[in-house]
């Protein structure tokens, strides 16, 4: 009995002696539980360098992690199977999920930098006073051509895209709200529109368009497009900036009849374990440099007034990705339609989709 004991005395020492190890490995790499902060984010959407210069200007470890959706970022964070610190939900997820009390409200005061926030992309409808979120960026949805490939011709509505020269040509975004918030436009009905017989009509209209629609895509279009694989895109401004720059021929344009105006915001989730980390990670991106960096990386647009100062006049100049406040003002942006709402539109983008087999 005595032998038993002793063998169990020697495990405890042992396991003791490991887990204290493991510990200071730990430490030592910054992962102590004040030392960590865990960010979840759109993927490719940070300059990984401005990660690497927070860690060694804080002591803090960044482990970074990326969802591809506003709805599977809400879903993980519901679920709390991992302590996320930061999240970058869109603008209508923040309105739902501060409804639905998956977030902290902020410390203004632990955030001297938000001075540098242009006051026009504060304080809007889904977030008032900005008590649970900080802007990170905004753009819009828009259409990208090559002229070239269309011999000169100029696309400035979403009507154009129903030109029967136009046959298989066109990408899609593989979104609901995008293509469903496309079809409701080319009709000038709103982006939140939830009347059904607009979405119908809105579905009838989007499975008129089959003929020129050579496919629904992720991230594919960009090397579809470069690749002039195909002549247009539905695409975020930001994916137009990107491809833009490895192809000269290609233009984008806002269409004439209204598209939508979105931000993603910073905020910090219920389930934050490092709330101060938090604030002095947001407070980081705020800082007017790292803004700029950071904004030439991801190649969206920045709300951060003080960072435009830092970046190439060609890029703020640029009305089609900094357009002027007149003409934001005619924009819309997302609401929270509502889980019901939600569904419908996501109803009829499958069939929609489905129709085009």
């Amino acid at each position: 009995m005595k032998q038993l004991s002793r063998v169990f005395l020697a495990i405890a020492i042992i396991s003791a002696v490991l887990l204290y190890a493991v510990s200071r490995l730990n430490s030592s790499q910054g992962y102590s539980g004040a030392k960590t902060l865990t960010v979840y984010n759109w993927g490719d959407y940070i300059d990984s360098s401005l990660i690497k210069k927070f860690e060694k200007q804080t002591g803090i470890k960044v482990i970074y992690e990326t969802f591809d959706s506003n709805e599977a970022m809400m879903t993980k964070i519901q679920q709390g199977g991992t302590a996320y610190d930061i999240a970058v939900p869109s603008e209508y997820m923040i309105d739902k999920m501060r409804k639905e009390n998956l977030l902290l409200p902020l410390d203004h005061s632990k955030l001297p930098n938000l001075k540098n926030i242009d006051k026009r992309f504060m304080d809007l409808p889904f977030d008032p006073k900005n008590k649970y979120s900080i802007p990170y960026f905004w753009g819009t949805v828009g259409i990208v051509y090559n002229p070239k490939m269309l011999g000169n011709k100029k696309i400035t509505s979403w009507d154009d895209l129903w030109d029967k020269d136009l046959h298989n040509q066109i990408l899609l975004a593989d979104s609901a709200r995008e293509v469903i918030g496309m079809g409701l436009n080319s009709l000038n009905y709103s982006l939140n529109d939830t009347n059904k017989k607009h979405l119908q009509e809105a579905k009838r209209r989007l499975d008129s368009l089959t003929p020129n629609i050579k496919a629904i895509v992720g991230d594919e279009s960009r090397m579809l497009l470069e690749n002039q694989e195909a002549s247009i895109g539905v695409v975020w401004s930001g994916v137009a900036s990107e491809i833009m720059a490895e192809n000269e021929d290609l233009q984008y344009v806002l269409p004439k009849e209204g598209t939508n105006l979105w931000f993603d915001n910073m905020v910090i989730p219920k389930t934050a374990k490092h709330i101060s980390a938090a604030h002095k990670f947001i407070n980081f991106m705020l800082d007017a440099k790292v803004a700029a960096k950071n904004a030439e990386y991801v190649n969206y647009s920045s709300p951060n007034k003080m960072a435009l100062k830092y970046m190439p006049k060609a890029t703020v100049n640029d009305k089609r990705f900094y357009p002027s406040p007149e003409m934001t003002d005619k924009l819309e942006v997302y609401k929270n339609l509502g889980q019901k709402n939600l569904a419908y539109y996501n109803e009829l983008f499958l069939e929609f989709k489905m129709h085009r087999k």
